[in-house]
């Protein structure tokens, strides 16, 4: 047959027809990479279950938190207060005198002196207590010690050991309470350790009363020339009492003079009455 049907294939166009079929290809938004493989993304985490853990913590390390801050508020506070109590010490150092200096530099040398040798003493104490053979001999001889070092500075044992011999001369009755009981506080503050005026014990509660020539200690007459018998440091007392400012200088200013001389063997045998306590009693532990 002649009207064989044909497949219809479009008829040529022009150029315009050419220009508008032939379109430009799209560009790609995205033009992926070669090679690039795709980067998998991280699962979100789940809050809801480290929640309680962060919380536990967080109540354990509280309690521990607060303890630090309160002992380092403590130990600031502590080393503020030595700060301060330093400054003021300072400040009245810086202002003395100079014999005030050298009477304290004095009293502090003693007064190291004297606790090292207790130092010692309390070491070999405690060498001897601990010693099992005889821990008992030795606790018995430490209590004699003891007992007997009590006596001494109470005034109700006599002793005996290296001193000095200080007398004061007062030859216009000018001396009162006051330079008497700086003497004996001076001689204290050098290391004395027991002593005696004019046959009378001096104790930790010994009183200075009267007036200029009329002196009275614990209610009994002293009269001049004022004798000192003390035991102790003999270089240590007698710099305390030539130091400017000091006890030979404020007598000699009052008109009297001070002799002092040094002795390896200071007997000092006056003897304060024991008192007897009225309201206290010995009490045993069960």
């Amino acid at each position: 047959m002649s009207d064989d049907r044909r497949p219809d294939v479009p008829e040529p166009s022009g150029p315009e027809d050419d220009v508008s079929t032939e379109a430009a290809p799209p560009e790609p938004e995205h033009e992926p990479e070669p090679h690039a493989e795709p980067v998998a993304e991280p699962e979100p985490a789940e809050p809801a279950a480290e929640a309680p853990v962060t919380i536990t913590s967080r109540r354990r390390r509280d309690p521990l938190a607060a303890g630090l801050i309160g002992v380092l508020t403590l130990l600031l506070g502590f080393a503020f207060a030595v700060q301060v109590r330093s400054a003021d010490n300072a400040q009245q150092l810086a202002g003395a005198r100079e014999e005030d200096l050298v009477r304290i530099l004095d009293e502090l040398n003693a007064r190291e002196d004297r606790l090292r040798a207790q130092l010692a003493d309390q070491r070999s104490d405690l060498a001897q207590l601990t010693d099992s053979d005889s821990q008992s001999e030795a606790a018995l001889e430490a209590a004699q010690d003891r007992a007997e070092s009590i006596g001494i500075l109470n005034g109700t044992i006599a002793a005996e050991g290296a001193g000095l011999e200080m007398v004061i001369r007062d030859p216009e009755d000018a001396v009162r309470v006051a330079d008497v009981l700086d003497a004996i506080q001076e001689l204290r503050g050098a290391g004395a350790e027991t002593m005696q005026i004019d046959d009378i014990r001096i104790g930790v509660s010994s009183a200075v009363t009267g007036q200029p020539g009329d002196l009275m200690i614990d209610g009994r007459p002293i009269t001049a020339p004022y004798e000192f018998l003390v035991i102790g440091d003999p270089q240590g007392m007698e710099t305390a009492m030539n130091i400017p400012g000091g006890v030979v200088q404020d007598m000699t200013r009052l008109g009297g003079s001070v002799t002092i001389r040094q002795s390896e063997t200071v007997v000092v045998d006056a003897l304060r009455p024991l008192d007897t306590p009225q309201y206290a009693s010995p009490t045993t532990y069960e």
